[in-house]
């Protein structure tokens, strides 16, 4: 690739087309102009392309860059006209749907999940030989989905090949049609026991579009996604995104492949988290679904050897506004009520939240409505953490002695990788994360619902960028990292949590600390924790201090219970906030004594100020 002085990048959302102009400033490059235009995937434009053109046009305008002749991209970049490179993100006509299929569910499936997930699509459901359904009932599910592919894996190579045959059975049975495209056959990836591609061949050969890759667990102690994530990358392009409106123009414009959106985020997560050598955690939350990807880095069996491991979670039933109404069901009022800090009759916030609902574009304008929604986000926020530690896991069923009929009984018992004291940036997007008033509120939301251990540094996507910068990361590393350390995260500052059994009353230290600011006069500032306390110390982004932490006895903050930590900590927008409330939160069930504790924890970040107003 020649060197790259201008890159213009697209979004294609389900409602919006977000694009940005990149441009070489000396040796680093910025985010210098965006624009954005509604989707036209669907009528009465039904072509996608005018989207991304009046997106472009805006950047024209603003930028005074003439970057289009015509309906043309002008390339490469010379002067004032044109650029080196167009690229683009998708997640337009609901993303990529799959369905996966493994032989047992806690095994194969949940690698034929993680695959899937981690290759940005949305998994509908997880076939599996023991997950309980009848044979009728699998073909019924297959048939009524209407999947853009569907992922089969199941069995180790040289294992036994009548369950994942099986499968593929209940697949050529169902004889599904896609969502996209009435004169082309369902593609189907099978990535299972090699052993069985034969048979697999001749089952569905002649009904699917049918591919065939390396097993995604070939033996029980290890997982070969990769392979497969690039099959279903492809398939993407070629079946997926050929049949959408507009979309084999646009694939022709681009000087790299379309990436569906969240592969994108997960693409720079894991750039970012290479090489800077941290681990990270990130989470979109939009309307309908929150997305949770993570980068954790894994001692290997060896005990020396450490590879980063990252997993994508989706959960489609946790959202702000088209899913609100799921979240309340599904973390049940009193989780919700206990983060309102004043007395609300449950049957009237039951009515708000089903307005946002149905008025899924509503902002709050009153700050009883902003409360009741950020308290629904840290409890969306809440669940969707659940749900990735439940599929970020060891894998399952490794060096244990196990029985087939131990296996279908699904007893393996993978320990997460989510370890929140080893984690080192916790990163928040979506529209109630980046756009909340103050950005001590997002770093409030963040820290309730992950609840972060040890020594965290908290950031926020400033106008949801990431997807851009990921597809960007595959072209050019470097500028990818330009831009989402200077003009896509904003640094909300460091949270520091202490985590225990100590036996401590409220107000009662659990840990000490002295805190050295560079450049600061006046020597070190010093002071104590109490129990149950949130204090904030104003610490400017870009500023950075030297932390000594002296936690009590039982109580830990990375080094080791009652041992000394000595760290460095960056500032931000918010500042170094000091959690000792516990893990997990202590929130006292009282109600008087509730409200006492959210009010000055609301207090001691600066949430909402005393006039009732909106800052």
């Amino acid at each position: 690739m020649s060197k790259l002085d201008v890159v213009i990048a697209t979004d294609c959302g389900s409602t919006t087309t977000k694009a940005i102009l990149i441009e070489r400033q000396g040796d680093i490059y910025r985010q210098t102009c965006r624009g954005e235009a509604p989707t036209t995937v669907e009528a009465p434009f039904e072509d996608v392309t005018r989207g991304v053109l009046n997106a472009i046009q805006e950047i024209e305008e603003l930028s005074g860059r003439q970057i289009l002749d015509g309906e043309r991209i002008i390339t490469p970049a010379e002067g004032n006209r044109g650029v080196d490179i167009y690229i683009s993100t998708s997640s337009a006509g609901g993303g990529l749907q799959m369905m996966v299929a493994g032989v047992v569910g806690s095994m194969t499936g949940e690698s034929a999940q993680r695959c899937a997930l981690g290759a940005g699509a949305i998994v509908m459901d997880v076939l599996a030989a023991n997950d309980g359904r009848l044979p009728h009932e699998k073909i019924e599910r297959i048939r009524h989905l209407r999947p853009d592919m569907v992922l089969l894996s199941g069995g180790t190579d040289g294992g036994t090949i009548s369950h994942v045959v099986e499968l593929a059975e209940y697949i050529a049975a169902a004889d599904p049609r896609p969502r996209f495209g009435t004169g082309f056959e369902l593609p189907v990836i099978f990535a299972g026991n090699r052993d069985a591609q034969s048979e697999v061949e001749r089952v569905l050969g002649s009904k699917t579009a049918l591919h065939l890759t390396e097993n995604i667990r070939p033996v029980l102690e290890r997982e070969n996604l990769g392979p497969a994530r690039h099959v279903i990358h492809d398939l993407f392009l070629e079946h997926v995104m050929a049949q959408a409106p507009g979309y084999r123009e646009l694939m022709a414009w681009t000087g790299a492949p379309i990436m569906p959106t969240p592969a994108a985020v997960g693409q720079i997560m894991q750039t970012i988290a290479r090489r800077q050598g941290i681990n990270v955690l990130g989470v979109d939350i939009g309307g309908a679904t929150t997305d949770v990807f993570s980068v954790f880095t894994v001692i290997g069996d060896d005990g020396v050897s450490a590879e980063p491991v990252f997993n994508r979670t989706v959960s489609a039933n946790l959202g702000m506004s088209y899913s609100i109404s799921n979240v309340l069901a599904e973390a049940t009022m009193p989780n919700v009520v206990r983060w309102l800090p004043v007395d609300i009759d449950e049957a009237d916030l039951r009515d708000r939240i089903k307005n946002k609902m149905i008025r899924p574009t509503t902002i709050p304008h009153m700050l009883e409505e902003l409360q009741i929604e950020h308290a629904v986000a840290r409890e969306a926020l809440r669940l969707a953490l659940v749900q990735h530690r439940e599929l970020a896991v060891g894998l399952k069923g490794v060096q244990t002695e196990r029985t087939l009929s131990d296996a279908f009984e699904q007893s393996g018992s993978g320990d997460s990788l989510i370890d929140m004291m080893s984690l080192d940036l916790l990163v928040g997007s979506g529209g109630v994360l980046s756009h909340a008033p103050r950005r001590s509120q997002t770093a409030a939301m963040l820290i309730d619902a992950f609840q972060p251990e040890g020594v965290t540094q908290l950031a926020v996507d400033s106008i949801f960028m990431m997807p851009h910068l990921g597809v960007l990361a595959s072209v050019d590393e470097k500028a990818a990292t330009d831009v989402f350390e200077r003009d896509c995260i904003v640094y909300l500052g460091t949270c520091v949590a202490p985590v225990g059994d100590g036996k401590v009353k409220a107000g009662e230290p659990c840990a000490t600390y002295e805190l050295t600011i560079d450049g600061a006069a006046g020597g070190a500032t010093r002071g104590a924790l109490g129990y149950g306390a949130l204090d904030l110390i104003p610490l400017a982004e870009g500023v950075e201090a030297d932390l000594i932490l002296r936690p009590n006895r039982g109580w830990n903050v990375g080094a080791g219970a009652g041992q000394e930590l000595r760290t460095r900590v960056r500032g931000g927008v918010v500042g170094l906030v000091l959690d000792g409330r516990g893990r997990p939160l202590d929130i006292p069930e009282d109600l008087e004594a509730r409200r006492r504790s959210l009010t000055a924890w609301n207090q001691a970040l600066e949430l909402y100020d005393d006039s009732g107003e909106e800052a």
